[in-house]
């Protein structure tokens, strides 16, 4: 069995997903840089007997937080310095690595709140301009992670994919597989918008609700009237009115799962064959494709990159077995069963 292909382990995320608020992060790092400060003024002021200060030679609290203060800062104005040895070597192995860390964590909250910000910012308005002919995935639940997973093992680029989902937990994972990811509500005019939905290949609904998908459905069909649409449904009550808001291809797992299980009634390999068929993990697949020019005119069987066993012509379904097959037509659309490269 082919082993399936590793994505590429950078990411282009529309927006990242963050494990802490933006106020908690905000406050661990000043909370964080208090306490060493603090850590420094208790030192300074246990050993306030080895500093000397050359205004009034007394080293009162408020000196030695003033001290502090501009030691750690890098100031040093000269009024206060360590005189004795045992001073000088707090100030060496102590205070110095002090004052680079807060250095550290001042500059880092500047940098993610600040230059961090604005990059992310201005490239995900870049990555937004030049998404063209991606695949929209809004939900990424069992049957989105799974849809993602079999894209990119038949070598679709992770960097065309944008999923879209309102968890964060959920939207790392799909990071992870170097997806863009956006976390919000798909049924929102402007998050669809935000992904330029119409300007995708094709648009993949699984937001694990019937009512919720039909809805996602209608959101998208009005904002990309030409873009192919594909929503799982598990009511079959349902599937019609999933067609009705605009859905080009609707799927049933549970259905699906039934038709398999009576085929394997039947014998012990046709479930496993219809597996085989719609996994690109499996020896052959299933591929639909349009007629290549110089096939125009040969009979389905003739095809030379597979075994043809359906034609779509405009509205008309044609299988391999009816006259209409003898014959392939330019516009035509063909389904073959493939040998997985």
């Amino acid at each position: 069995m082919k082993k399936p292909k590793l994505p590429p382990k950078l990411a282009k995320p529309l927006k990242r997903a963050v494990d802490l608020p933006v106020w908690a992060d905000l406050g661990l790092r000043l909370g964080g840089a208090f306490a060493l400060v603090m850590l420094v003024v208790l030192l300074h002021w246990i050993d306030r007997d080895g500093l000397k200060d050359t205004h009034d030679g007394t080293v009162s609290f408020l000196d030695v937080f003033y001290f502090t203060m501009i030691s750690i800062t890098t100031t040093g104005f000269g009024d206060i310095a360590p005189v004795s040895d045992k001073s000088r070597l707090i100030e060496a192995v102590i205070v110095t690595p002090i004052r680079l860390a807060v250095i550290f964590i001042f500059v880092g909250t500047a940098y993610n709140y600040f230059i961090k910000h604005s990059w992310e910012s201005w490239r995900m308005k870049r990555i937004q301009e030049r998404l063209s002919d991606h695949v929209v995935v809004l939900g990424f639940g069992v049957s989105g992670s799974q849809a993602v997973q079999e894209l990119i093992a038949r070598g679709t680029d992770p960097a065309c994919i944008v999923v879209v989902d309102p968890s964060a937990g959920r939207l790392r994972h799909a990071e992870q597989q170097g997806c863009n990811v956006l976390e919000g509500d798909a049924t929102r005019d402007e998050t669809l918008a935000a992904v330029r939905i119409d300007a995708a290949r094709t648009i993949l609904v699984s937001a694990g609700r019937d009512d919720t998908s039909i809805l996602i459905v209608l959101t998208a069909r009005h904002l990309a009237p030409g873009v192919p649409i594909t929503v799982v449904v598990r009511a079959d009550d349902n599937e019609l009115l999933a067609r009705q808001a605009g859905a080009d291809n609707v799927i049933n797992p549970v259905r699906f799962t039934g038709l398999l299980l009576a085929g394997s009634a039947e014998g012990q390999h046709i479930a496993e064959y219809m597996s085989d068929l719609a996994s690109v993990d499996g020896r052959v697949q299933l591929v639909e494709r349009p007629v290549h020019p110089e096939e125009v005119g040969k009979s389905l069987d003739q095809l030379a990159t597979g075994k043809g066993v359906r034609i779509y012509r405009g509205e008309q379904c044609i299988g391999f077995w009816e006259p209409g097959a003898k014959a392939l037509e330019p516009g035509d659309v063909i389904v073959e069963i493939a040998v997985t490269p």
